[in-house]
């Protein structure tokens, strides 16, 4: 068992041992590709959005699905148009911006592939560690943009394009936002000092709660129902709705030390 290991969080799992060794094996070159994050970003959130794409569509002949809405209920689900304008405009953002920037980012960053994968003790701390310190610095970050109102004109406005926002437009933002928000992440891992398996489940991770947050949906399975530190999609609802309060991207305990907490009661589905 390797010393280091043992320091940093107990015995190799060789479940993870195994799935390291097999991503590592010729895949080194893709694993270092400065591109690999911007890339890595994109494609998961697109492919963690396509589930409720797919309850937009039922909606319409689904009353069961119509009713996890979040209200107000006269609001339609978005059109598979408006569906396709925001991918375009999502997709435009990352290839002329957010792609070279982060690329340079990464290269000054010089990440290194360990050996040996991290225990499952160690991957959750640091996944945690990583979404903690993401929800405090998204706080900070999301807090300024609506206080400063040249941060708001210039960075943040074009994401209030949504009143009623759903899955696809969690990205849906300016070139700035979106860059400033993925190296936020990317800032988080670095300061964590993260494997690379532990900062591959926490954008995964951080990628999902996003989308939940933005879907339109109040799910009877969404993860502020089992956890109820996070503010779910109905929180996040409520401050598209005033403009204002519940900053904190995922928890609420920024919100309630700060004064900012919005309730989201009146943004919740009807049951």
């Amino acid at each position: 068992m390797d010393v280091v290991s043992t320091e940093r969080g107990g015995a190799q799992a060789p479940v993870l041992q195994g799935l390291w060794e097999y991503v590592r094996a010729g895949q080194e070159e893709i694993l270092l590709s400065p591109y690999l994050p911007a890339s890595y970003a994109f494609l998961t959130h697109v492919l963690l959005c396509a589930p409720f794409l797919a309850l937009d569509a039922l909606g319409a002949v689904s009353q069961r699905v119509r009713s996890w809405r979040i209200a107000p209920g006269s609001v339609p689900p978005p059109s598979l148009r408006q569906w396709a304008d925001c991918f375009w405009r999502v997709l435009h953002r990352y290839l002329s911006t957010v792609l070279p920037a982060t690329a340079l980012f990464q290269t000054l960053r010089s990440p290194a592939l360990p050996e040996l994968a991290p225990s499952c003790w160690q991957l959750f701390v640091e996944v945690f560690a990583c979404v903690l310190l993401f929800d405090a610095l998204f706080f900070i970050w999301h807090f300024s943009v609506h206080r400063v109102p040249w941060l708001f004109c210039n960075i943040h406005q074009l994401h209030h394009r949504h009143r009623v926002p759903f899955a696809l437009a969690a990205q849906d933002a300016s070139s700035a936002e979106l860059l400033s928000l993925l190296l936020l992440a990317l800032s988080s891992a670095w300061a964590v000092g993260c494997h690379p398996l532990s900062e591959a489940l926490f954008h995964l991770v951080n990628s999902w709660l996003a989308v939940e947050d933005h879907c339109g949906y109040d799910l009877p399975w969404a993860l502020h129902r089992l956890l109820p530190c996070l503010g779910g999609a109905s929180h996040h609802q409520a401050h598209h709705s005033v403009y204002s309060g519940n900053y904190a991207p995922y928890f609420t305990h920024w919100d309630h030390l700060f004064g900012t907490y919005r309730a989201s009661a009146l943004y919740s589905r009807k049951e």
